[in-house]
């Protein structure tokens, strides 16, 4: 695909659609487009990741291995979000899993060369990662409602004081 198509696409993408065009520009051009197969594993959990996936189509989950439980899914997520952020800071070792839950494109871009350009260009730097701090943010708020809904009907596990 060419860079000015995967541009096109960039710019359609919630998480990329800020960006400037010049860092959208040489961010197209150190991407490509990967179909992913319903049930295709991108990336498992603790492995090594050095790229950035952006879902331009489809849904990916994202599952973490649970001892006694096995792969449990934490987070599904589509269009216009990303997944491998951890790779983009420097540390490749995934935290979760993703899975694709039905058939997908993801925008795949090298977490090295995202650095690089970061370095080289700084307002893009500051907004890619201003992305990135906003699109983690929600999913701890996600998080954190699931974990109230996990324990909602679950007896407390501070004790009360009671009055003498």
């Amino acid at each position: 695909m060419e860079a000015d198509q995967l541009r096109f696409i960039l710019q359609e993408l919630r998480f990329s659609a800020v960006l400037p065009v010049e860092g959208l520009g040489r961010l197209a051009e150190e991407s490509t487009v990967r179909r992913v197969a319903a049930g295709e594993v991108v990336f498992r959990d603790g492995s090594t990741n050095n790229n950035l996936y952006l879902i331009r189509s489809g849904r990916l989950a994202l599952e973490m291995n649970v001892p006694g439980r096995g792969a449990v899914r934490i987070l599904t997520l589509g269009a216009g979000e990303m997944v491998g952020w951890s790779a983009l800071l420097g540390q490749g070792k995934m935290t979760a899993g993703a899975i694709a839950i039905e058939d997908s494109d993801v925008v795949v871009a090298s977490a090295d060369r995202l650095r690089e350009l970061c370095e080289a260009d700084r307002d893009f730097g500051f907004l890619l990662m201003r992305q990135m701090a906003d699109a983690l943010s929600k999913r701890l708020v996600a998080t954190r409602l699931q974990l109230l809904d996990l324990f909602a009907d679950a007896p407390s596990l501070i004790p009360t004081q009671q009055a003498d």
